[in-house]
């Protein structure tokens, strides 16, 4: 694989946190990790602690420098809940170099947030509309190191091709897919991915995802990935639907939160008629259903009994006893 980089990755800040020895109960307050200004995280967490302060719940809002420091959060405070991505999760629930080599051991899943879905734009002057021919060229995909180079790769390594990683922030990947630095781009987020849509105004693109053969061996190997299907619509111009794989983001709490409390948040949260108009439009996705995308980490039983009670079934593993 060879690189380029178009922008340095900044070093993430620390923000250092203090462990609280109380157990979440009835009138406590919780504290809702998301991430700094920008993010679709502090909306979603604003959203939320709206929503809960209706249902007589307080809570604050905590900046972050995103899911990994969330993770940490909730890990080592029984009060809190965080905005996680799976893919980041995972890391902490492994322990691996990027979580700090620290295995989180307390962290539990309480509901789904939205998905963080990943495609592909290509310019139609190109003739690219397929994974496979990508094979020896320039894609763009995000920070270095980032989690969409590493699910890009796996899907690459998936199809067998070997590809020229591009590195940089979404703005500048659409400025060098434009400028021809690039012969595509691939990106994750909410859809229609923002960076993808500016591509598309400027510049007749294509967009296409790396299909389902490509993705059932992806979404095997990495258990934090799920298919995805994006209607004929999705983007402009696009007239056939769009395979692809997602992340889903979490709301996550520590395992010594009270059943009551994981039970009457998560339920408060996923029992709004629409969660679109009674919530916000970054919650659009956030019903009992899409639970199920979860496959690796635990739920907290007070949010498992609102799931059994919606009839929803998990393949998540049960926590282990203790």
């Amino acid at each position: 694989m060879m690189r380029r980089s178009l922008l340095a990755t900044p070093a993430a800040a620390g923000l250092a946190t203090e462990a609280s020895a109380q157990t979440s109960g009835p009138g406590v307050t919780l504290a809702i990790y998301t991430a700094g200004q920008g993010s679709p995280f502090v909306t979603y967490g604003q959203a939320i602690a709206a929503l809960l302060a209706h249902q007589g719940i307080a809570s604050t809002i905590e900046a972050s420098t995103g899911s990994l420091q969330n993770l940490t959060a909730v890990e080592d405070h029984p009060n809190a809940i965080g905005t996680v991505f799976l893919g980041s999760a995972w890391d902490a629930l492994e322990g691996t170099p990027a979580a700090g080599n620290r295995k989180h051991v307390n962290v539990r899943a309480l509901w789904p947030m939205y998905e963080t879905s990943f495609q592909i734009a290509a310019l139609v002057s190109s003739g690219l509309t397929s994974f496979a021919q990508l094979d020896g060229k320039r894609v763009g995909a995000g920070p270095a190191r980032g989690p969409a180079e590493t699910f890009m790769l796996a899907a690459a390594e998936a199809a067998g091709i070997r590809i020229e990683v591009v590195s940089g922030t979404p703005a500048e990947m659409s400025e060098g897919l434009l400028a021809g630095r690039m012969d595509a781009l691939w990106q994750g987020a909410i859809v229609p991915i923002p960076s993808l849509l500016a591509a598309l105004a400027r510049a007749p693109c294509v967009v296409f995802g790396p299909g389902p053969e490509i993705v059932a061996k992806v979404t095997q190997r990495l258990p934090m990935l799920a298919p995805t299907t994006l209607p004929p619509g999705t983007y402009p111009g696009q007239t056939a639907a769009i395979v692809s794989f997602a992340a889903w983001n979490f709301i996550v709490g520590n395992k010594a939160m009270s059943d009551e409390t994981a039970y009457a948040i998560t339920r408060g949260v996923l029992s709004v008629g629409d969660p679109a108009r009674d919530i916000g439009p970054v919650a659009a996705a956030s019903r009992p259903a899409a639970a199920t995308t979860n496959r690796f980490l635990p739920f907290h039983p007070g949010a498992l009994r609102f799931y059994r009670e919606a009839g929803v079934t998990l393949s998540a593993p049960l926590a282990p006893a203790g």
